[in-house]
């Protein structure tokens, strides 16, 4: 209970940080072809990523380490949408992180860090939110998440 408590005030520091590192977008054709790009750099990374770090995990008795790119509309996730559907509304993509073994919560992902969501209309105009790759790298984030998830 603990845990879930400290995890709570570590989102909280960390949504003072997401102000920088998620940019609020005007939704258009030329945003789409950036968020396929990101979702591709992302799943490259991941994929990179998990061999990287499969053994280290194992050897803390977290089996089957799993990073992949999630896709959802409103939170319900499906496996047969892809990036071409990113202007939907309420459309979110993230990295996953997941492993068999001990977790915070049995019912999530051990992690994700999202890349694109496509939250909002206002006054007719669509609005969303993507990863700043001029200001943060991808790489660095998925590694320091993985190191924090081995602890």
């Amino acid at each position: 209970m603990i845990d879930k408590i400290r995890r709570l005030f570590k989102k909280e520091e960390l949504n003072e940080v997401d102000e920088e590192r998620y940019v609020f977008v005007p939704v258009n054709e030329e945003l789409k072809r950036k968020i396929i790009e990101l979702e591709g750099l992302g799943e490259e990374l991941g994929k990179v990523s998990q061999r990287k770090y499969a053994n280290k995990f194992e050897s803390k008795g977290k089996q089957n380490l799993r990073i992949w790119i999630c896709r959802d509309i409103d939170g319900d996730e499906m496996t047969d949408i892809t990036s071409e559907k990113c202007l939907e509304l309420e459309y979110r993509s993230q990295i996953a992180i997941d492993y068999d073994g001990p977790q915070y919560d049995e019912d999530f992902y051990a992690d994700t860090i999202e890349l694109w969501h496509f939250s909002d209309v206002i006054k007719g105009e669509a609005f969303g939110t993507i990863y700043n790759l001029t200001k943060y790298n991808l790489e660095t984030e998925i590694e320091a998440t993985l190191i924090k998830l081995l602890k």
